[in-house]
């Protein structure tokens, strides 16, 4: 009657034949309600059995390939190990014939000839005979090199015997190389005892266990008085979860990759979408007022006369038409400069309400394309970084923009600095930041700079930089205003956009035009640009004749508007011969000007008209630069000084500059009266009038209107005994320190030893 032997059939060198063993994570998802691995993968065996078009995918197929022919044994069943990447074999065989004679026989036949998988060509299928009794479970437990084998009693009660490394070598090395063998130390009194075998692959560990599993070693080959049980099982070496520790051990090390790691995928991610949208902002391609519907419809209202606020825009439109024909050579000069090539800045440089943002935007770059325009005003008067870094992404369309992050990185780089000692390299200054924005801002004008460039243009074979170099027409203009707005709280904006200007012009990517009130600007533009000359139109108030002028246009256009029958107010209101005496009062500054055409159109004489507009600029000034001076720190002023400078000027045209400096009121103030004048002539309330060699002569009021205020304001008597009351007191003071000074050098020369006579 034919025997039953159960043979082990694997894969060698580390590979599995029957089974892929690295396949075994799909295994891990068992559990899962829609997906079973192991359910999928019996029913894939099944109907690989039962195809014979892909015999060699079959694993009854594989292990009949690997059985020789000479010998009489048979295929009883196949019980497939998938997580281990082999199989069991049951063989009938001819009961003349050892099971040892037929293992021996089948490894030289498979040494000699072994079948190939159709997945692993190029290794060998080994086979060995089960000793043991094999526990076939379906537990989460996967192949590992190193096996743990336990010694147990084949009884209750008996004992088991603790094997020395020979022994245990000589049973397990037939399964392949051992790479250590490691006893129970000698002090563990953990039970049952046990010994660790590291095996070279893990294949040969899959066969020693699966094959010696339950082996019940006797009592002549050293297994005790009633032999002793292997139990084995694979030993996991890592430890859970040992990336995670490593991770939150290494943090000096894990931290700076990580942060690397985000700012690379920030940059490849978020950097051409804010390109974008910057390209965007600068053409306007989201804006409103650029569509060609609203366009139509807004025509078709200013056609039909029917919203009120394009009547008054006429009519201030009317009104700087004479501005701009007396400042025709101006705007002239501006678009000629902007069609060569010079590597430099054009300053526009001006009071207050001069009509620069109007000269530079409605005039010199009206129907240009790819113009941006910065406002510096936002940007110097947010606070915080956070702020800061909004509001110069929002000038520029710089989105999406993380301003809050730089908060949180700062709080986290503070938590890491305390934790590990250094700093993680996660939170960036305001430096890096804006110079981020300002890198993408150049990016996106440069190929906006380089966008109707064709490859059959004549000067194709040249380069990006010398086609801007050769095209300075294509090049988008930067126009930014307010420059220098507040320039003495902070100067770190101010620098970096200097610096960022100087690489956009001396790059050829854009023209830049400078806005600004200061006349100090050469100061902070020349370390950006040290061997340049700037460009520089400097603005100042409209003559009489021209300011009489926009004003009489301004109310002739509303009148047009009003209908044909409504008479030119210049042939109906008789009151218009005062215009001239107000304009002299008033000056030729085009705010105040623009005031005062809309106070005359609401039928307010231009005396009436003009009397308000001085009795309101005495109110600013009495509360900017005398009453409010105490309660703000960050004026650089005193009440005394304000006071002195409006009652000088008020009976003065003009006060020479070193003269005023001299005096005992600005001499007294810490680093001497410099900085205190050029704080007033920030914040507006006086001139400072310069020579053509660049040395400040003399000083005016900040505003022609301010002469007829400082009139106003002296005439109070009451006001001004207050004050000079104050100046004397402060005078006073400063004597009387002189007095003690000098008592005490006197004191200190009294007290020196007298000389004897010679």
């Amino acid at each position: 009657m034919p025997m039953s032997t159960s043979m082990l059939v694997s894969g060698a060198n580390g590979q599995i034949d029957v089974f892929p063993l690295k396949l075994n994570f799909l295994l891990g998802l068992a559990g899962y309600p829609f997906a079973d691995p192991e359910k999928i993968l019996q029913k894939l065996l099944a109907q690989l059995h039962e195809d014979q078009r892909i015999p060699a995918a079959d694993p009854l197929n594989i292990a009949k390939r690997a059985l020789p022919e000479n010998i009489s044994i048979k295929v009883k069943q196949i019980l497939p190990r998938l997580k281990e990447g082999g199989a069991y074999a049951k063989l009938l065989h001819d009961p003349n014939v050892s099971p040892s004679d037929i293992e021996a026989a089948l490894q030289d036949y498979l040494e000699k000839k072994s079948p190939k998988p159709y997945f692993n060509p190029f290794k060998s299928i080994s086979s060995h005979l089960v000793r043991g009794r094999p526990w076939l479970e379906d537990l989460q437990r996967y192949p590992s090199k190193h096996l743990k084998v336990e010694f147990l009693p084949p009884s209750p009660g008996a004992e088991a015997a603790e094997l020395p490394e020979e022994t245990l070598y000589s049973l397990f090395r037939t399964y392949g190389k051992l790479g250590d063998i490691i006893p129970q130390p000698k002090t563990s009194k953990d039970l049952p005892k046990h010994a660790t075998l590291n095996f070279r692959t893990i294949r040969d560990a899959i066969m020693a266990k699966n094959c010696m599993h339950g082996f019940i070693l006797p009592e002549a080959d050293g297994g005790g008085s009633k032999g002793t049980i292997l139990k084995i099982a694979y030993e996991q070496r890592a430890k859970a979860h040992v990336w995670r520790e490593w991770i939150f051990s290494h943090p000096r090390i894990v931290v700076p990759i990580v942060a690397a790691l985000l700012a690379s995928a920030a940059v490849a991610v978020f950097d051409p979408i804010r390109t974008f949208f910057i390209k965007s902002h600068v053409t306007q391609a989201f804006h409103l007022t650029e569509n060609g519907l609203y366009k139509w419809f807004r025509s078709q209202l200013m056609r039909a006369n029917e919203i009120l606020t394009f009547k008054h825009r006429k009519g201030e439109d009317a009104g700087l038409s004479a501005v701009w024909d007396d400042r025709k050579d101006d705007i002239e000069r501006i678009r000629t400069w902007l069609m060569e090539t010079a590597d430099t800045f054009i300053v526009i440089q001006g009071p207050r309400g001069s009509g620069k943002r109007e000269l530079v935007l409605d005039e010199a770059l009206k129907g240009r394309k790819n113009t941006l325009v910065i406002d510096c005003k936002p940007i110097q008067e947010a606070r915080g970084d956070s702020s800061t870094i909004f509001a110069a992404a929002r000038e520029v369309g710089y989105r999406p923009v993380f301003s809050w992050m730089n908060t949180l990185s700062s709080m986290i780089d503070l938590a890491a600095q305390g934790t590990i000692g250094t700093k993680t390299g996660f939170s960036e200054t305001l430096d890096t930041q804006l110079a981020k924005i300002w890198q993408n801002t150049s990016n996106a004008l440069k190929e906006l700079a380089l966008e109707g460039r064709k490859k059959d243009d004549k000067d194709s074979e040249l380069g990006d930089d010398e086609y801007l170099e050769a095209h300075p027409e294509k090049r988008p203009v930067v126009v930014i205003d307010h420059f220098l707005h507040k320039s003495q709280e902070s100067s770190i904006v101010y620098d970096k956009i200097s610096e960022w200007a100087a690489a956009l012009t001396t790059a050829n990517v854009a023209h830049l035009i400078f806005l600004t009130n200061d006349v100090s600007f050469s100061k902070s533009l020349s370390k950006a640009l040290p061997d340049r000359v700037f460009r520089q139109i400097s603005l100042g108030d409209c003559s009489p004749e021209v300011a009489k002028k926009y004003v009489i246009n301004g109310l002739t256009a509303e009148a047009e508007d009003g209908g044909a029958k409504k008479s030119v107010p210049s042939q109906s209101r008789e009151d218009l011969d005062e215009l001239d005496g107000c304009i002299d009062i008033l000056g030729g500054r085009l705010t105040d000007l623009e005031f005062l055409t809309r106070r005359i159109r609401t039928g307010e004489s231009p005396s009436k008209a003009v009397h308000q507009i001085i009795d309101q600029s005495a109110s600013e000034i009495l509360k900017m630069y005398i009453l409010d001076v105490d309660q703000t720190s960050s004026r650089h002023w005193t009440p005394e000084q304000a006071w002195l400078l409006i009652k000088s000027l008020a009976s003065a045209p003009s006060l020479r500059y070193n003269e005023l400096l001299l005096s005992d009121t600005f001499k007294s103030s810490p680093g001497g009266g410099e900085p205190t004048l050029r704080a007033l002539e920030q914040a507006e309330l006086i001139a400072i009038v310069s020579s053509h060699g660049g040395r400040p002569h003399s000083i005016k009021p900040g505003k022609p209107v301010y002469a007829a205020a400082f009139r106003q304001l002296t005439a109070d008597t009451v006001l001004a005994a207050r004050l000079d009351l104050a100046v004397l007191a402060q005078l006073t003071k400063v004597e009387t320190g002189a007095i003690e000074k000098a008592e005490a050098e006197l004191a200190l020369l009294g007290g020196l030893p007298g000389q004897g006579r010679e």
